[in-house]
């Protein structure tokens, strides 16, 4: 078993996106013990000073589209900018990969790199369960099952949870991962996350 990794993120990032199959590559090769915990990432940027997409300054939002091009470009994923259904609500989502984490690593792994590619790929509503549904069994997963799992009261408190923990490991922005105490933010920053994994 390898070194234990807290995988934060937010269901609707597309930088999450940009370094989800990257870090499935990286957990495979160093055999790192994740745990996929799905923030509410609002409650996480109210508490640290973040503003949502929509409420920054063109100069900070042109610039976040900017550069979100040139990672797309240079990683070969391709992205919808503005896709058809963003914002959204991401409490649907982050409660599958709650109720998939009782699958193992692998398992809300995989769905949430489905759930990421639906928004800014394929068009799809990750608010809607129906469409949740059909993720899971495209990961391998069942999904009328799941999705009973997430509306489960237990669901909803376990995702508050992760936004607590969240909250008290400093985390402020998506992905962050978290190795003993040490915070790697952003997809740029999966070479150094992987160097602390191969170490540890």
């Amino acid at each position: 078993m390898g070194a234990p990794v807290d995988y934060y993120l937010s269901v609707a990032s597309p930088w999450t996106l940009l370094g989800s199959a990257r870090f499935i590559a990286i957990v495979r090769r160093t055999g790192a013990a994740v745990t996929v915990r799905p923030m509410d990432f609002s409650r996480v940027l109210a508490a640290t000073g973040g503003l949502p997409y929509q409420r920054r300054a063109p100069q900070r939002a042109s610039y976040r589209q900017e550069d979100l091009a040139r990672w797309s470009r240079r990683l070969g994923i391709p992205l919808n900018l503005e896709p058809r259904f963003y914002p959204v609500d991401r409490e649907p989502a982050s409660r599958m990969l709650v109720a998939a984490r009782a699958l193992g690593a692998n398992a809300a792994l995989d769905l949430a790199h489905a759930i990421l590619g639906a928004i800014w790929q394929r068009q799809l509503d990750i608010a809607d369960w129906p469409t949740l549904a059909a993720l899971a069994d495209g990961a391998g997963l069942d999904g009328r099952s799941l999705a009973d799992a997430a509306h489960a009261p237990e669901a909803g408190e376990a995702w508050r949870r992760d936004t607590e923990q969240a909250l008290r490991a400093q985390v402020f922005g998506a992905p962050t991962w978290v190795v003993d105490g040490e915070r790697f933010w952003g997809q740029d920053r999966l070479d150094f996350l992987e160097e602390k994994l191969a170490a540890a």
